[in-house]
């Protein structure tokens, strides 16, 4: 599968969902021919999730081509090495608009691959929760953060990630008549959807934003 390419389960998750689920089987139907998708390589999309938290979205893209030139950044997207990054020095960070804790947890990243702590080669061998963990290990990466990664960098198929707002009011809107439900009552609404939950979150998602996400 190339960088864009349709995952190979996507279109056996789609008609399953369509079957299973009515709700989902008129997304699955709006948005046919829509898919998820990947843009870059592994510590460069964790590096950008860093960069764009708790910020508006032109703001983290302003501060993000700044830290790409930087950091040398290469190629088009731009593809950062940790190597170069670990060693940015806390004025060069600063100046390019991070704050003092996005540095240290841009760094911190960086440590983990030059290290070998977050080694992408193995990360087929782990499941969803093994990964999300090592995930987490990083400094400035949390439980929603590693689930983006997972379900739009990695493509897993099968993440529910019960803390997005945005799930929370699709699922309100289309089956609880706009009422948000406990997080217990969107974990077992999202035991239909197994083993393609992450597909079903994506198509719940288009039904607030129709425009596709890469991450």
């Amino acid at each position: 599968m190339t960088s864009r390419g349709k995952p190979a389960y996507w279109d056996a998750a789609s008609a399953f969902l369509a079957g299973t689920d009515p709700v989902l089987g008129g997304l699955v139907a709006t948005y046919a021919g829509m898919h998820l998708s990947r843009r870059s390589d592994p510590f460069t999309t964790l590096a950008r999730a860093i960069v764009g938290q708790q910020i508006s979205v032109q703001a983290a893209q302003a501060i993000w081509e700044r830290f790409a030139a930087a950091s040398a950044a290469t190629a088009s997207p731009p593809r950062l090495d940790p190597a170069r990054v670990a060693v940015l020095a806390a004025p060069t960070l600063r100046g390019v608009g991070l704050s003092e804790r996005k540095g240290t947890y841009l760094r911190d990243l960086a440590g983990h691959f030059c290290s070998g702590a977050l080694d992408p080669s193995g990360w087929p061998a782990l499941d969803d929760e093994a990964l999300i963990d090592a995930l987490c290990d990083v400094k400035g990466i949390g439980r929603w953060t590693a689930e983006m990664f997972l379900i739009f960098h990695e493509l897993r198929q099968d993440v529910l990630p019960l803390d997005d707002i945005g799930l929370q009011k699709a699922i309100a809107l289309h089956y609880f008549r706009g009422r948000r439900r406990a997080r217990s009552t969107l974990e077992r609404l999202g035991r239909r959807w197994r083993p393609y939950r992450s597909v079903a979150t994506w198509y719940l998602w288009r039904s607030l934003d129709p425009i596709v996400v890469e991450y």
